[in-house]
């Protein structure tokens, strides 16, 4: 009998967990790197306040930069007061460096204004957020968006500056800056100072062209079509087709004056109605003088030329200064003061206190040598004048009178009272003539003459009876041919011939004009300066006198 040998066992472990279980093992850790990823690459979620929601979506509308997404509107909705629309949008995670404080937002869409047309990519792809960022240090995920896009975004490179103007001129927001007809910037604010009473505009010049701002730049008014009338007549100014439209300043160093040292920093800059006015700004010192005129002063205006034999030494600064009680306004002697100013830069002197002083030793000593200020017209269609000195050595002034704290200038008769006292003269000795003689004379020679055509036509009968009498008796050949010339010149004189009509005629129709004239000569006479300028009706009042008492 055999014997039972043990036999070992081969224990193999139960799988309890099947490999399909894999399957979504791998799909929740793909997903968790998912969530992982998109946690990791997402910005912040930002809040951006606007006034409307008008073309703004959510889940569609995008925020971008320079063109490139950058976050997308997740939500819109109204704020507490129902005045403006709170916009949540989510941005990616390489865009939070842009979220600073003065971050801007807008919204792009179809705009035309009168500087442009913009937004017109916007019909296609449709409205979105533009992002512009800003220059601070400090973060922040809330912000006020702006109605209407910048003018200049902010990291355009370029130079901000500030010019004002208290003139009856005005500019808006996007108006153009140009120098030497090329757009080199624009208007970006405007701000009205109610306690200076001027108005500031915010400006921004972009490079290159900022580098031409200097210490003596100066910014005037180019704005549409302006025409001047001054005493060298019409001027013209225009500038560029687009500030004919809309407005804008042009800015330059005016000619002679030293470039200036650059502009490295914001600055303020005035700006002025024209070219010359600019250009006046460059003489700091100037000498005051009064002249008294005793004519008047009609088409003498503030800032026309005060010319010394046709140099432009300097400008009217005021056309009447007369001190309160110091005249009676209805003095027949009153004479007008009008203040001008003199600039020693303009004629080659120092543009300082000792420029100043030495002009003003100069027309001192002038005036005692004769010198005299006169009115004079610059040009007969705009009627405008200016003051004209010149020398007059044969009236000396011995001392020299001063009015209201300044010296005084003489002087003499302008040009138009000149030659409307020569005209006055002349009208006089014409009206002197013995006219109403002259005719009657006329008149007389006329009847003398008609009664010795009568006579001259009885005399002709005569004669053709002699003729006819010496033609009987064959008298010789020259004399019946010299009493026949006779006979045809009588003819030629008789009240039925062309020679006697005709010399009729021209005697009446001088005696007419002769009384046509008369009328003419009297107005002449009284108003001399009718001969250049329409008399239209004025009503005349006589300046009189009153010793205080009521009338």
């Amino acid at each position: 009998m055999s014997q039972n040998k043990p036999v070992d066992a081969n224990i193999k472990p139960v799988r309890n967990i099947s490999s399909i279980w894999f399957i979504p093992l791998i799909a929740f850790l793909i997903g968790t790197w998912m969530v992982y990823y998109q946690w990791s690459h997402q910005g912040p979620v930002v809040i951006i306040h606007f006034a409307s929601a008008e073309g703004i979506e959510a889940g569609k509308t995008k925020i971008k930069s320079r063109n490139v997404n950058i976050g997308e509107v997740e939500s819109i909705s109204l704020n507490e007061n129902a005045d403006g629309v709170i916009v949540t949008a989510r941005m990616l995670k390489n865009s939070e460096k842009k979220l600073v404080e003065d971050t801007q937002f807008w919204v792009v869409s179809p705009r035309v204004s009168l500087a442009g047309i913009s937004g017109l990519n916007t019909l296609i792809s449709g409205v979105y957020i533009e992002i512009s960022q800003g220059n601070s240090d400090k973060k922040s995920v809330e912000f006020k968006g702006l109605i209407e896009p910048p003018i200049t975004p902010k990291d355009t490179p370029g130079m901000h500056l500030t010019l004002n103007s208290n003139d009856q001129f005005a500019f808006s927001k996007g108006d153009p800056i140009i120098y030497k007809g090329l757009k080199v910037g624009q208007f970006e604010d405007v701000y009205f100072n109610f306690e200076e009473r001027v108005v500031y505009y915010n400006a921004f010049i972009k490079a290159p062209y900022h580098q031409l701002l200097t210490t003596n730049t100066k910014f005037w008014n180019a704005s549409g079509l302006s025409v001047d009338l001054t005493a060298d007549g019409l001027a013209f100014n225009t500038g560029s087709l687009e500030t004919m439209i809309t407005n804008g300043v042009t800015f330059d160093v005016p000619k002679g004056m030293p470039s200036g040292k650059p502009i490295v920093e914001r600055a303020y800059f005035d700006i002025y109605a024209n070219y010359e006015l600019a250009s006046d700004q460059r003489y700091k010192k100037s000498l005051e003088y009064v002249v008294l005129v005793s004519d008047t002063i009609r088409g003498l205006t503030v800032g026309a030329p005060v010319e010394y034999r046709g140099v432009n030494i300097g400008k009217v600064v005021a056309t009447n200064i007369i001190e309160n009680g110091s005249v009676e306004i209805f003095d027949e002697d009153i004479k007008i003061p009008v203040l001008i100013s003199f600039q020693p830069g303009r004629i080659g002197l120092a543009d300082d206190d000792s420029g100043v002083a030495h002009m003003d030793k100069q027309n001192q000593h002038w005036i005692k040598n004769g010198l005299k200020a006169q009115l004079k017209t610059g040009n007969l269609l705009t009627g405008q004048l200016f003051i004209d000195l010149q020398h007059f050595d044969e009236s000396p002034a011995d001392t020299i009178e001063t009015y209201a704290g300044y010296n005084v200038i003489p002087t003499t008769g302008d040009q138009f009272s000149q030659l409307t006292e020569k005209v006055g003269q002349f009208l006089d000795n014409l009206n002197q003539l013995p006219l109403n003689d002259f005719v009657n004379n006329a008149n007389g020679t006329l009847q003398e003459i008609s009664q010795l055509s009568k006579n001259l036509q009885a005399v002709s009968k005569n004669i053709e009876l002699l003729v006819s009498d010496v033609n009987q008796q064959a008298l010789p050949e020259q004399l019946r041919i010299s009493l026949n010339n006779i006979s045809a010149l009588s003819q030629d004189l008789s009240s039925e011939s062309p020679v006697y009509q005709e010399l009729q005629t021209t005697l009446k129709t001088f005696t007419e004009l002769m009384h046509e004239l008369k009328p003419v000569l009297n107005q002449l006479k009284h108003k001399p300066n009718s001969l250049i300028f329409s008399p239209g009706i004025d009503e005349k009042i006589l300046p009189t006198k009153h010793n205080g008492t009521q009338p």
